[in-house]
Order: C-alpha cells, then sequence, then structure tokens
C-alpha cells in the first residue's frame, strides 16, 4: 500500500512538474513574441488634432512612427500643456522594445497597450480644467507624463508636475524628472547620505549621475565620480572632490571605503562592490544593461541577486525604482532656482529626429541629458 502511494505521489509530482514546464515554455513563447507593427488607426474626422511619437509594437526605435492623433482635452483637474521640449530615458527605450520581457505582463503581452512614449516634458500651460488652482494658462512647467513625446499633452494637477524656475531653460528643465528624481532619492531616502559621508557614484557623467554628483554635494559628502576620461573634467565641473577613469583603474581595488555607492552602470558583481563599501555602507543599484542584455531580466539580474545577498551581510545592497513625485520636483526646482543644480544636456534633437535621439541614448555613451524639442 505504501509503495503503491509513493509511486502514485511520484508520478503526480512528475506529471505537475512537466506540466508546469510547459505552462513557461508557452509563457515564454508568448511574452517574447512580437506582434506584427499595425498601421494607424483612420484619422479623426474633426476637431484639432496633433503629432505624436507612438509604439504601436515592440522592437527596435525604427519601429516608432509619428502619427497625427486628436489633441486631448483637459478633464476636471487637469492641465494641457504644449511640449516645448522632451527628454528620452532608458525606460523610454525599454517600453518601446518591450524589455525585460517580464514587464510585458503590465505594458502588454505581444504589442503595447498604451502606445504614448515619453515621460519628461516642458512647456507652456494651454488650459486648465475645471478645479485647477496652482496653474493658469501661461506658466511654464515641467515634469512627468506618458506621452511627453507629442506636441500637447495633459497631466493631473496632483501629479509630478511643477512651475520651471525661471533661470532654466525648457530644454534643461525637460531633462530633470525622471534622473533627477532618481537621484535624489536614491541619495536621500535609499542611501540615507549625511554630511562628511564619503559617496562614490558609478556612471557619474550619465544623466543620473550628473545629477547625484551635484545632489550628494548639496548633502556635504565627499563625492567621488567614476566615468572615462573624456569626462573627467566634466564630472569635476560638477563638484566631484575625486574622479576615477575606468578605463586606467578599478575603483573595486581601492583601499577606500565608501559609506554610499549609487551604481548606475551595474558593470560590478556583488562581492566587488562589498569590498569598497564600509560595514555598515549601502550601495543603491539602479541602472545598468543596454538593449544586449537578457531579454528576460535585463538590468534587474544584480538586484535579484542582490535581494539573496544582502540579509546575509551587514551592508545593504539594494534596487531602487524611483517615484516621480511633486514635493521631489518642488526640491529640485528649488536647487536650480539656487543655481545649486544645473542639468547637463548632452544633445538635443529636433521632434523629426526622435527616433535619433533615443537610438544614440541606448548606445550608453551620452554626457548628461538627451532632450527632444518641438517645433
Amino acid at each position: 500500500m505504501n509503495l503503491r502511494w509513493l509511486r502514485r505521489t511520484r508520478r503526480f509530482w512528475i506529471m505537475l512538474t512537466a506540466a508546469g514546464a510547459v505552462v513557461a515554455a508557452l509563457s515564454g513563447v508568448v511574452l517574447s513574441y512580437d506582434a506584427p507593427c499595425s498601421g494607424a488607426p483612420p484619422g479623426p474626422g474633426g476637431g484639432k488634432t496633433m503629432r505624436a511619437l507612438l509604439s504601436r509594437c515592440y522592437g527596435a526605435p525604427e519601429v516608432l512612427t509619428f502619427d497625427n492623433v486628436p489633441r486631448p482635452t483637459p478633464a476636471d483637474g487637469d492641465l494641457l500643456v504644449k511640449v516645448h521640449a522632451a527628454a528620452v530615458n532608458p525606460l523610454d527605450w525599454h517600453f518601446a522594445r518591450g524589455t525585460p520581457y517580464l514587464m510585458r505582463l503590465a505594458s502588454g503581452l505581444t504589442r503595447p497597450k498604451d502606445a504614448r512614449v515619453g515621460v519628461d516634458f516642458a512647456g507652456v500651460v494651454e488650459a486648465v480644467g475645471a478645479g485647477v488652482a496652482r496653474f493658469k494658462p501661461g506658466d511654464a512647467v515641467f515634469g512627468s507624463q506618458n506621452g511627453a513625446l507629442a506636441e500637447y499633452l495633459t497631466v493631473a494637477e496632483s501629479r509630478a508636475v511643477a512651475l520651471k524656475p525661471a533661470n532654466i531653460s525648457f530644454v534643461q528643465a525637460a531633462a530633470v524628472p525622471v534622473a533627477a528624481i532618481t537621484a535624489l532619492q536614491a541619495l536621500r531616502d535609499t542611501g540615507r547620505v549625511r554630511p562628511g559621508q564619503r559617496v562614490l557614484i558609478n556612471g557619474a557623467s550619465g544623466g543620473v549621475g550628473t545629477f547625484a554628483v551635484q545632489i550628494a554635494k548639496t548633502f556635504g559628502a565627499e563625492v567621488t565620480a567614476v566615468s572615462s576620461g573624456r569626462n573627467t573634467a566634466l564630472v569635476r565641473s560638477l563638484g566631484a572632490d575625486h574622479t576615477v577613469d575606468y578605463t586606467r583603474e578599478d575603483f573595486t581595488e581601492s583601499s577606500t571605503r565608501y559609506d554610499v555607492i549609487v551604481d548606475n552602470v551595474g558593470n560590478r558583481g556583488l562581492t566587488d562592490l562589498r569590498r569598497v563599501l564600509t560595514p555598515a555602507g549601502v550601495c543603491v543599484l539602479i541602472g545598468g544593461g543596454g538593449p544586449e542584455a537578457n531579454p528576460w531580466v535585463g538590468p534587474f539580474v544584480l538586484p535579484l541577486k542582490a535581494l539573496l545577498y544582502s540579509p546575509m551581510v551587514s551592508q545593504t545592497i539594494t534596487m531602487m525604482l524611483a517615484r516621480e513625485t511633486q514635493a521631489d520636483l518642488q526640491v529640485l526646482s528649488e536647487l536650480m532656482r539656487a543655481g545649486t543644480v544645473t542639468p547637463v544636456i548632452d544633445r538635443t534633437y529636433p521632434f523629426d529626429q526622435a527616433i535619433e535621439a533615443l537610438r544614440y541614448l541606448e548606445q550608453g555613451r551620452a554626457r548628461g541629458k538627451v532632450v527632444v524639442t518641438m517645433p
């Protein structure tokens, strides 16, 4: 009886394992399948229109298309913004390509649920919906909202939108939301940087990195910036106390120990990072990996390892995903108004060349931010 029961149990687990493998394989096929690009829907019969960059299928930037679509109308509590500039971010090409594949569980299995492209914007309020109190038509604003790569967008007054400082251009303001909020929250909330601490920024010359160097200095930190030699002068001009040219030396072999590491690159192992952390240090994992990275987990390989590794050591190694908030935009607005933080712009592209802007960003060589300007 016991032997028969064991045999049945064994068959059950074999069948269950096989079924699980089949489901996993089928799920993998579905998640990695790119549906063909559909044509643009019929144009609107009437009303005002605008040009927008859209992602109707997953793939390289070349699959993106410019289309005429209805101009949005502000609902109650909304602002209608005429976009003057919009920055591109790694998350834009992640969503365009649909990688890592696991993100498609939320963004759409075989094609994007939301065809809009871009998040960071700066522009002028064209109109406001009922109940809007803080903004009025004519206000220059900047913020974060899906569909930034379009001539107009609507954003709720309660969302991540703020008045643009007068001393900052639209191009500079558009560069701020995602990258600068990420740097601020990594240092302040996750790293809990205090005056006098040693902070290392790996990938200091990129979008997040250029903001992180400046913001860390406002917290009174001693900052070491890791970049290529061609960017040493840039990161020093932003306030870095020490620089490391990664083409000539390995910061993980240094005798210096850091209280906080902000890793924007993801090119070093956990053991390497731990070696240069103080016993109670914090390593904040933010980015890493280009289009050639593992399509299933992409930049999340190291954070997933850290999730298992960190509880066993005294140091904190953790991933951080930014939350765009109005309060943090206000903080950054004040820092820019005071001249303490200045956005670094690598290149600007006209709207007609927005696809080229994303293609350039994918190369991973941008110094600061890449911004698209609207006509």
